[in-house]
């Protein structure tokens, strides 16, 4: 039985770096035992979840203060029925 491996589809694309960032980049692979190419792809993975994080934060933060004065009303409302009792 032969197995293969199906890996994904890559794209090549050309980067330039700033120098000091691809120096401590070079120093840093063979510690992590990793080629360029995985580590960068992490990176930027890593970073496309932040970035996606973020977004979500600020969307959250938008539709939090559209519903804030509605909320406090609600809540006053709910106070004064408690008051009632």
């Amino acid at each position: 039985m032969v197995f293969l491996k199906v890996l994904p589809a890559m794209t090549n694309i050309s980067l330039k770096l700033k120098d000091d960032i691809f120096s401590e980049t070079e120093k840093l692979l063979p510690q992590l035992k990793k080629n360029r190419n995985a580590y960068l792809n992490e990176a930027i993975a890593f970073y496309n979840r932040y970035q996606k994080r973020m977004l979500i934060a600020t969307q959250l933060r938008y539709e939090s203060s559209l519903v804030a004065d509605t909320s406090l009303e609600v809540l006053a409302e709910i106070e004064a029925l408690e008051d009632e009792n």
